[in-house]
């Protein structure tokens, strides 16, 4: 599945776009796959702020807001807001309540004592 992503940095009128590749269909997606997702598109945020310095290579599920919303093109997107930046991805043909699911269980597990990704 490819995915488009927009970046918006604070401060910066201008708009960057990533393309996020990952190898299954939302369809077949679990929890881990969407925190793939995540943290690719967090990465990709990394990389429009400071496009010389290395991409991070651990991320964690926290400190960010996000939404799942309808997109014009069908399906929709997931749209990630941290204090610097926010980032949307999409579109992903999926029902908006499974998505959301998704993240919410991704984005718990991410956070309890003891689990490392």
């Amino acid at each position: 599945m490819r995915l488009s992503v927009e970046i918006m940095l604070r401060g910066n009128n201008h708009v960057f776009t990533e393309t996020i590749v990952h190898p299954s269909e939302p369809v077949a997606w679990t929890e881990d796959d969407v925190a793939t997702i995540l943290k690719a598109m967090l990465r990709a945020t990394a990389k429009a702020q400071e496009p010389d310095a290395p991409v991070p290579a651990d991320i964690t599920l926290r400190g960010m807001n996000w939404i799942v919303h309808p997109s014009d093109d069908g399906g929709v997107v997931i749209a990630l807001e941290i204090h610097s930046a926010a980032a949307v991805a999409g579109p992903i043909p999926m029902a908006a309540a499974t998505l959301e699911g998704l993240i919410g269980r991704a984005v718990a597990a991410a956070n309890r004592p003891g689990v490392v990704h």
